[in-house]
């Protein structure tokens, strides 16, 4: 599920910042936090997948221009229906009844809110002095926490302020609680003196503060001295550690799961090891990129986004950098040193696999790193290096720190999530639109056909109850769903309802660039393998395919593993492109058919994207050469073709939807 944080207009950079990277820190890897525009909250039918909307700081009179209206009534819903809600300071005036901010000041904003989560008036400034895109007002301030209702946490807790306010008669009103009050005097008469509130509304849970607990020293940047005091008080061990303990408890009485390390940090980058299935194949590689590239003082090759620094075997940093390290192995690493990826048992079902024949171009250059930004990124933002790795490089890690999906969300990806990005180089006028369909083809047959060194023959993965859904994305079964092993060939004609049936299980992206008269492509997915969270993983579904195989006496199957399935993934991947190719799409549709949730599913088509003229259409297939979704219009029997970049495709809602 994701907790999303509303980034346009009325927030500061600065704010969402914040938000961002202490929701990231508290709430891995049970959530995805991930940023999002106006756009989002007002077209696309993001209540369905969230678990939290948070409203940062910033200003709220933008809020209300863009969301009063169809914006705050969608909000509305998703809270009363069990949502929750986060509102940071400009994010807490916005969803109060009334906004009373410095009132008979030239800064004097009024006003009734259309939102009204929580029943009263927050005013404020509770402390004067503030300066809109300014710390000059602000300050550290201390604030009493109620511990009769957060018992873990310190009496007193030092939160960064600047123009928040007060809850008025905060406990006047059925259902709030005070989570913690301003300690020193204000500058507004309030016997409560609430700074940070909680409140239900309707099923729903809402948190609303006046200071802005998410503030973390470490990412605070001070230009003069007053703002440096701030930061220096917040950076005292204790006072952030109490921070940390009273931002995770008020996440928790909101209802959200949270990481129970208060010490948890983004960690950081490892070295990659750069290798080949033949020795010194890697070497090779890297004299080919000092040839045809411009390295500075031998070994450092600075590109549009990365500097990579190429190292020998006899290499180990230990010291954080901002350079990318790539470690060139004419040797496999030993699995001590890259204790979460065995590269020569990779290598070894790769071998296995391609048994006689030579092995192909994907997979027979690897890129590991333990912890990297994203694979993705590494490669397709940085062409000078992208232009010369040869096609079929594959680059996978253990954990993404910037890992990047559509639409631009990026999250921290926690271990047992098979992320990995493989290079194709595709000659002009091929079909590159429709690769997206092929190797979420091939992602789903390397699960199915996992154990097998067969084509055709499975050895019981077949059984796993997963899916495609348009255009590549894999969902499972839930274990609570899965009764009987034949469940993996039930699906409803329009599976409308059954969202808490399937979690997602994999999703992936393709970025291109065209470069030196041939098309780069760059296809990254990611596979929740063996990870516990956020998410459904292919191992917990093993499990319960495991359990049913005991029931009919069946041997039960070992669990997956990131080096083996990457390798039947390469090996699928070489077979299947070669054929692509030379044929496009169209060889392999009825393949993709049998894996789909849709054929004849009954949909609705938000055609204008308006949301109220819908035609009831049923899904046909899509077009073999721009990948286009066909659905026909069950009244007028027109069909329609819909794209995959410029729509959304909710199958749970049973909806096609254009994006805005």
């Amino acid at each position: 599920m994701n907790v999303l944080v509303y980034s346009g207009p009325g927030t500061t950079i600065e704010s969402v910042k914040h938000c961002v990277e202490s929701l990231k820190l508290h709430l891995s890897p049970f959530y995805a936090v991930i940023p999002v525009t106006d756009t989002v909250l007002l077209n696309e039918p993001w209540m369905f997948k969230t678990s939290a909307l948070v409203i940062p700081g910033g200003a709220d009179l933008p809020y209300c221009k863009l969301l009063n209206g169809n914006g705050n009534e969608r909000i509305k819903k998703f809270v009363k229906l069990g949502g929750k809600y986060i509102g940071f300071c400009a994010g807490a005036y916005y969803a109060s009844k009334r906004c009373e901010f410095e009132v008979g000041s030239p800064l004097e904003v009024t006003g009734n809110r259309e939102l009204q989560l929580f029943p009263g008036t927050k005013q404020g400034c509770a402390y004067k002095g503030f300066v809109y895109e300014s710390h000059q007002g602000a300050r550290a301030t201390p604030l009493t926490v109620n511990k009769s209702v957060l018992s873990k946490c310190s009496n007193t807790v030092y939160n960064y302020y600047n123009g928040g306010g007060v809850f008025l008669n905060a406990l006047s009103h059925r259902g709030v609680e005070v989570l913690a009050r301003y300690s020193e005097s204000l500058d507004i008469e309030d016997d409560d003196k609430a700074a940070v509130i909680y409140c239900k509304y309707g099923k729903g849970d809402v948190l609303l503060s006046g200071t802005h607990p998410e503030f973390t020293a470490s990412l605070m940047r001070p230009t003069d001295s007053h703002a440096q005091h701030i930061c220096d008080t917040l950076k005292d061990q204790d006072i952030e550690t109490n921070r940390k303990l009273f931002l995770q408890q008020c996440l928790m009485k909101l209802g959200l799961r949270v990481n129970e390390d208060l010490n948890i940090s983004i960690p950081k980058t490892t070295p990659i090891y750069l290798s080949s299935f033949q020795q010194n194949k890697a070497s090779d590689l890297v004299k080919s990129l000092k040839n045809n590239l411009d390295f500075v003082n031998g070994n450092t090759l600075e590109d549009n986004t990365d500097t990579f620094v190429f190292h020998d075997d006899a290499f180990m940093d230990e010291e954080e950098s901002d350079v990318t390290n790539i470690q060139v192995c004419c040797e496999l690493p030993d699995n001590k040193l890259t204790p979460y990826f065995n590269m020569k048992d990779y290598y070894n079902h790769l071998e296995e696999l391609f048994k006689s024949e030579p092995i192909g171009d994907f997979g027979s250059y690897l890129g590991y790193g333990e912890v990297v930004t994203s694979t993705n990124a590494l490669l397709e933002s940085n062409p000078q290096l992208l232009r010369h790795l040869p096609n079929g490089f594959t680059f996978t890690a253990t954990t993404q720190v910037a890992g990047r999906g559509r639409g631009g969300n990026v999250w921290i990806n926690p271990k047992g999530v098979m992320a990995s990005s493989v290079l194709f180089k595709m000659p002009s006028g091929s079909s590159i639109v429709t690769l997206q369909y092929l190797c979420g083809l091939a992602m789903i047959e390397a699960i199915l056909s996992y154990g097998s060194d067969k084509p055709g023959e499975g050895i019981g993965y077949e059984d796993m109850p997963i899916k495609l859904k348009w255009p590549n994305d894999i969902y499972a079964l839930k274990t609570e769903f899965y009764k009987d092993i034949n469940d993996k060939n039930i699906f409803n004609e329009t599976v409308e309802g059954d969202d808490q049936k399937y979690a997602k299980i994999s999703g992936a992206l393709v970025n291109s660039q065209y470069l030196d008269k041939t098309f780069h492509l760059v296809w990254g997915c990611g596979v929740n393998v063996s990870n516990f969270a956020p998410t459904t993983s292919l191992n917990m579904v093993l499990n319960r395919l495991n359990e049913l195989r005991q029931e009919k006496h069946l041997e039960p199957l070992p669990p997956y593993q990131h080096e083996k399935l990457l390798a039947k993934l390469m090996f699928i991947l070489d077979k299947f492109y070669n054929v692509f190719l030379k044929s496009g799409l169209a060889p392999f549709l009825p393949l993709y058919y049998k894996r789909w949730f849709h054929s004849e599913q009954k949909v609705k088509v938000d055609v204008e994207g308006s949301g109220r003229n819908l035609r009831t259409c049923v899904i046909k297939g899509i077009t073999s050469d721009y990948g286009l979704l066909i659905a026909q219009d069950t009244n007028t029997g027109e069909r329609l073709e819909l794209q995959p970049d410029g729509n959304s495709f909710d199958i749970f809602k049973g909806l096609v939807y254009r994006k805005g």
